[in-house]
């Protein structure tokens, strides 16, 4: 794989890592009470408009977090954003292993102006080539036909 492709890869992995970092942190934070002023979440009971008879299908997370859930919770931040950061350092390592420009802008035109006059000499010989080929090509074509007409007469004179 080519050093852009990897670049690529290693950029869709950091956003990956991201959306998930954020998700799970939304996802499993326990609540936080904004105001004192404000009721607890389990203080008052809530119609539950769509009653899950089955609790095995999409859990809801515990109301009433307990110590293990907190210290759980607490681990994924860092275990998180351990994955993040080496994530970067890899990105980061294949940034520095591209080669660097020598010359600066100039040296650059020249070289692509070499580039495009080798592809255009390869260019010129590829179409040589098909040329040839086409014409070989209408040459069996005409051999065939030719063949098969005389393959047609011999049946026909027996």
């Amino acid at each position: 794989m080519d050093a852009i492709s990897q670049l690529q890869e290693k950029v869709n992995t950091i956003a990956t890592i991201a959306f998930t970092t954020i998700g799970t942190l939304q996802r499993d934070a326990p609540p936080v009470r904004i105001s004192p002023n404000y009721p607890e979440a389990g203080s008052a009971p809530t119609p539950n408009p769509n009653p899950n008879p089955n609790p095995n299908q999409n859990p809801t997370p515990n109301p009433n977090p307990t110590p293990e859930s907190d210290t759980e919770f607490a681990k994924q931040p860092k275990l998180m954003s351990a994955d993040l950061v080496k994530a970067a350092k890899q990105f980061d390592a294949l940034v520095a292993a591209l080669p660097l420009s020598e010359g600066g802008e100039e040296a650059q035109l020249r070289r692509i102006a070499q580039l495009q006059a080798e592809n255009d000499a390869v260019g010129q010989q590829l179409e040589k080539q098909l040329e040839a080929a086409e014409r070989e090509l209408q040459e069996v074509r005409e051999l065939f036909g030719e063949a098969a007409d005389h393959c047609l007469n011999m049946k026909k004179s027996d």
